[in-house]
């Protein structure tokens, strides 16, 4: 699967020294190994950008992209991405969209050491309510 990555997206990768680093995009929907937030209500609608030290083998999907950034997700993250995938970058939020429409306004970015030591000390983010 092709993801646009906008020319200010890019430059956000560039300044946080992310650019060259294995990411992943995951539903953020409380199911994923790395899922930060959600629940029942949220499946689908949250995403966000993991930053891992290597490759996870769960998240072997690549994402083509003209920055050349390692981005990966997972076959059950490619269900809720479609055709004219892009992430931009604009009033300090990163958006996600499809030729769908608008998937998230505010993708968050995670550490992936970090998200799994939250949950083994059993730190979740509560999902919402529906």
């Amino acid at each position: 699967m092709k993801i646009n990555m906008t020319d200010t997206m890019v430059k956000l990768l560039r300044d946080k020294q992310l650019s060259d680093k294995t990411l992943l995009l995951i539903t953020d929907d409380g199911g994923g190994k790395y899922s930060l937030q959600g629940g029942a209500c949220s499946i689908g609608a949250k995403f966000s950008l993991i930053i891992l030290d290597q490759s996870d083998p769960d998240y072997a999907i690549p994402l083509t992209n003209d920055a050349n950034v390692a981005l990966y997700t997972s076959a059950y993250d490619l269900n809720f991405l479609g055709d004219g995938l892009t992430m931009d970058y604009r009033n300090y939020s990163i958006s996600l969209k499809d030729n769908s429409g608008l998937l998230d306004g505010s993708v968050r970015i995670a550490k992936g050491a970090d998200v799994l030591a939250a949950f083994k000390k059993g730190i979740t983010v509560s999902g919402a309510t529906c």
